[in-house]
C-alpha cells in the first residue's frame, strides 16, 4: 500500500464548492472512484502504483465534503455524494466508471451506483453499512460502545456528539496515533494484526491526520449522513455489487452486509472468516481486479 505517484488536483462542483482530489495507476485504465471511510480522506490506503498499473487501474480518490482540503456542505445526505463522483468524473473527462466505498464510504458508493446509473459500471462495498431503521435488522447488535454512543448522539445530542468528535479532531491532528489508541481496545486480534503492520498503520495516521486537518466537520457530518434517510432507493441499483465483510467486524457488523444483500438486486456478499473491519485494507485488491476486469475476477466464496 501506498501514496505515491498521485496526482492532485482541485474540482469545483456545480454549487461552487471545491473537492481534493487524487488520481493515480494506469491513466489510460478503467476508472475506480475509491470512497473513504468515516473518519478518512483521499490520502487513505491503498495498493501500490505498480500494483494498479498491473490492474489496469486507474484510481480516483477524493476528500468528502468537510474532510482534508474539501470544503463542507452542511447538511449534506448520503445521496449527494453522486453528485459530487459525476462532477469529478466530469472535469476528468470519464464517462463511466467503478465505485468501490470503505466502511462510512459503502453508502456513499451505493448512492453512487443507485444514481448514476448510466455511469457506474460496478460497485462494491467493503464493511459497510445499512441506512438506520432498516426493517429486521437490529442496526446497533455487535458494534463497538464508541460507535453506539456517535450514532445515538446523533440522534439525541447534536451538541455533545460534535463536542466529543472535536476533541478526538484535535487530538488526532496533534498527534494521529491517538485515535488508532482510542480504537485498539475495540478491536478484535484480526484487526490488531492489519493495524500493527507498520506501513499500513502509517498510511492509517496520515489519514487520521489529513482527515481532520481542518476541523471535525467532515466527520460529524458523515456521522449524522448516516443516521438520516439515504436519499436513493437500494431496489433501483442496476450495477452488479459485491458486498464484502470480515466476520468479526466490530465497527459495522456483518449482518448490515447481509440486509444490504437481500435490497439489491444483481448483490452478492462474501463474508470472511477470521478477518474484521481493518480486512477492507488487505482484501482491496482483489476487489479493484473484480471492478476493473470483471470477466477475470474469481467468483466469491459465498
Amino acid at each position: 500500500m501506498t501514496r505515491q505517484h498521485a496526482a492532485q488536483r482541485s474540482v469545483a462542483t456545480p454549487d461552487g464548492r471545491r473537492l481534493a482530489v487524487e488520481t493515480s495507476g494506469s491513466p489510460d485504465g478503467p476508472a475506480v472512484f475509491l470512497l473513504h471511510g468515516t473518519p478518512g480522506s483521499r490520502s487513505g490506503p491503498r495498493p501500490r502504483g505498480i500494483v494498479l498499473y498491473r490492474l489496469g487501474v486507474q484510481l480516483v480518490c477524493y476528500d468528502r465534503p468537510g474532510y482534508g482540503d474539501s470544503c463542507r456542505h452542511e447538511g449534506r445526505r448520503v445521496a449527494d455524494a453522486a453528485a459530487d463522483v459525476a462532477a469529478i468524473a466530469d472535469d476528468l473527462g470519464i464517462e463511466r466508471f467503478a465505485v468501490v466505498g470503505r466502511s462510512g464510504g459503502g453508502p456513499h458508493a451505493l448512492a453512487c451506483a443507485a444514481l448514476l446509473p448510466d455511469r457506474v459500471t460496478r460497485a462494491a462495498v467493503l464493511v459497510g453499512l445499512a441506512p438506520a431503521g432498516a426493517p429486521d435488522l437490529d442496526w446497533y447488535a455487535g458494534m463497538s460502545e464508541t460507535n453506539v454512543e456517535d450514532y445515538g448522539r446523533a440522534d439525541e445530542d447534536l451538541a455533545e456528539l460534535t463536542l466529543n468528535l472535536k476533541v478526538r479532531a484535535d487530538q488526532a491532528r496533534r498527534d494521529p496515533m491517538t485515535l488508532l489508541e482510542f480504537l485498539r481496545p475495540q478491536l478484535p486480534e484480526a484487526d490488531i494484526r492489519v493495524v500493527d503492520d507498520v506501513a499500513i498503520r502509517r498510511l492509517l495516521t496520515d489519514m487520521y491526520a489529513e482527515a481532520v486537518r481542518h476541523g471535525p466537520e467532515g466527520w460529524i457530518d458523515d456521522v449524522l449522513a448516516m443516521r438520516r434517510g439515504w436519499g436513493f432507493d437500494l431496489g433501483a441499483i442496476r450495477a452488479p455489487v459485491r458486498l464484502w465483510h470480515g466476520e468479526q467486524d466490530r465497527f459495522s457488523p456483518v449482518e448490515h452486509s447481509r440486509w444490504l444483500a437481500a435490497q439489491i438486486p444483481r448483490a452478492e456478499v462474501q463474508v470472511q472468516a477470521g478477518a474484521a473491519h481493518f480486512g477492507a485494507v488487505e482484501i482491496l485488491p482483489q476487489t479493484l481486479a473484480w471492478l476493473a476486469t470483471p470477466e477475470l475476477a474469481a467468483s466469491p466464496q459465498l
